[in-house]
């Protein structure tokens, strides 16, 4: 994408009202939305965030398939999150809305019990020993999502990599928790969640040309 169009998307979301993008600053001094994410909505339904949502294509999906839920896609991209941003207010999809920023700063962003699910869909594996703490499933970012996290709240993990599948079910059995069901080829098994097989991103449809499985899990950290 040229810098031109990237600007371009840029401004673009600072016009959008369903995009927040506050500074590292906002953040640390205290996020106004923070506990408060309803008064953005308008409503107290349930707040359901995709982590690392690239354009979005699965949070406008979701909020299409249960109107009674809040989603909220997050990504430090905002040329890519554009898109979804655009696609939401395109189809007057009040329930969406986007938050640029870095995943890591989530239980500052959310307050406890706030979040209903996360999804996680096709994160980077970061298959290399040193990237561990990279890994969007590993025990720091588990801590930090249990804390925004409803008691019940659920958590899923959708992707392509059989190293992140193994990788999370044998972390989650490592330390106790409860997995509710897991596919490793969800277009293959039944029993597929109607929310993981109804929504295919862009790439999901490229691997899935290629002939890769897509697995599931789904699990509660309480």
């Amino acid at each position: 994408m040229g810098s031109k169009n990237k600007l371009k998307r840029f401004k673009e979301n600072e016009q959008f009202t369903n995009v927040i993008q506050p500074d590292r600053e906002t953040i640390k001094e205290g996020f106004s939305l923070k506990g408060n994410w309803a008064s953005h909505f308008g409503n107290s339904n349930p707040v359901v965030l995709e982590l690392g949502c690239g354009k979005g294509e699965y949070t406008v999906g979701l909020a299409h398939l249960d109107p009674e839920k809040n989603f909220i896609g997050i990504d430090i991209k905002g040329a890519r999150l554009w898109r979804g941003a655009k696609t939401a207010l395109e189809e007057n999809l009040e329930n969406v809305a986007f938050l640029r920023t870095q995943i890591e700063l989530i239980d500052e962003l959310f307050a406890e019990n706030e979040v209903s699910e996360i999804w996680i869909t096709f994160p980077d594996p970061q298959i290399k020993y040193k990237r561990t703490k990279h890994r969007m499933t590993n025990p720091d970012f588990l801590d930090k999502y249990k804390r925004i996290l409803h008691p019940k709240g659920l958590v899923h993990l959708k992707t392509d990599s059989e190293f992140m599948h193994g990788y999370t079910l044998g972390l989650l059995q490592g330390l106790g928790l409860e997995i509710i069901y897991a596919n490793h080829d969800v277009y293959k098994n039944e029993g597929s969640p109607k929310e993981v097989i109804g929504i295919q991103t862009f790439y999901e449809k490229q691997y899935l040309d290629k002939g890769k499985a897509i697995t599931y899990i789904q699990f509660r950290i309480s």
